[in-house]
């Protein structure tokens, strides 16, 4: 009777012993599940790029991500006749939606914060110069007058779903907050899922959560600003490691063109109406959203590096890193206290 008490003993533990290591395994962070798992990968074309989304899921939901990121693109592209903006740019309705409310609160707050450097009435001015649906001959100081008389996120009210202007031919151009919107919106499909481990990605603007395949935070590279406006070199100026944080980079060094020997840069500063011709070639912003990221990197871009780092006093929220040019045309980087601690050691 003893010998067989002591066997039900030993069982008796084993399956203890068993029932523990299970929920041991089960509980464990995020790591050891993310491990043990495949990643789904989806990858496609939107706002005229590409996308990439990886996430930890036992499904495919590719549809749903470019569902909810075509529902942007209705609502926010300049490059799509029938979206809501649009439609009310041409003065055919003054009927606003959902997402695009929701931007332009956001946009009067980062205006707001950076004293007007970000700034979507802009979009006059980056026509005039080039970058938007016109090109040829660049403006004179007398046209660049002109159109800044049409530039002011003050005149632009949004209320009861309907967006007036107290100047009419002013326009509005959220393609320096849209593509990090987007970012979000397809985060939040993941999210809607329970999604624990996620990196979500257009065109360079990343939304990240939990752990990538091998169980680390998600790597994310900051190019060198190399004059390349074919985007064909990618050379890597510094990695980071991050999780639960949104990521966007604005650089002139991407998006220029060479007129009669002067390179014209496509951040336009609201407040002088011409390309702005700070020391940052570089603006890479850590935020909650991807959409603050977007808005915040292009303004700092704007404002230089004495009036971002003003700016980044004041929004205890937001990392930044800079690549900017020295007194002699040397590169140079600074970044915030929060940003140093994520940056890869080599």
């Amino acid at each position: 009777m003893q010998m067989r008490n002591h066997k039900l003993y030993i069982a008796l533990l084993a399956i203890i012993a068993i029932v523990c290591l299970l929920f041991f395994r089960h509980s464990m962070p995020g790591t050891q599940r993310a491990v043990s798992k495949e990643y789904q990968h989806n990858e496609g074309t939107v706002f005229g790029t590409l996308y990439h989304a990886k996430y930890l899921y036992d499904k495919d939901l590719k549809a749903e991500i470019e569902a909810e990121l075509q529902k942007v693109d209705a609502s926010l592209s300049m490059f799509n006749p029938q979206s809501t903006i649009s439609r009310i740019n041409r003065g055919e309705t003054n009927e606003t939606d959902e997402m695009l409310n929701e931007v332009l609160s956001l946009s009067f707050t980062i205006n707001d914060a950076t004293s007007g450097a970000f700034d979507p009435t802009v979009a006059p001015l980056v026509n005039a110069w080039g970058f938007g649906f016109k090109s040829g001959q660049l403006p004179d100081s007398t046209q660049v007058d002109s159109l800044r008389q049409l530039i002011g996120l003050s005149g632009i009210h949004l209320q009861d779903g309907r967006l007036t202007k107290d100047i009419p031919h002013s326009i509005l151009d959220f393609s320096a907050i849209a593509k990090g919107y987007g970012v979000d919106r397809a985060a939040q499909v993941l999210r809607n899922h329970k999604i624990e481990h996620f990196m979500v990605e257009i065109g360079g603007e990343v939304v990240t959560e939990g752990v990538n395949a091998k169980g680390e935070p998600w790597h994310i590279g900051i190019n060198k600003p190399d004059d390349d406006s074919t985007s064909t070199n990618a050379e890597l100026q510094d990695v980071i490691a991050i999780s639960g944080k949104a990521i966007a980079t604005s650089g002139n060094y991407r998006n220029y063109y060479v007129h009669e020997g002067r390179k014209i840069a496509h951040t336009i500063n609201p407040s002088t109406g011409y390309p702005a011709q700070q020391d940052i070639l570089s603006s890479t912003v850590l935020a909650p959203t991807c959409a603050e990221a977007d808005a915040f990197a292009t303004a700092f871009m704007v404002l230089g590096m004495e009036g971002a780092k003003q700016v980044l006093g004041q929004q205890p929220q937001l990392e930044a890193y800079f690549i900017y040019s020295d007194e002699q045309g040397n590169y140079r980087t600074w970044c915030t206290e929060g940003f140093e601690k994520l940056r890869v050691k080599n």
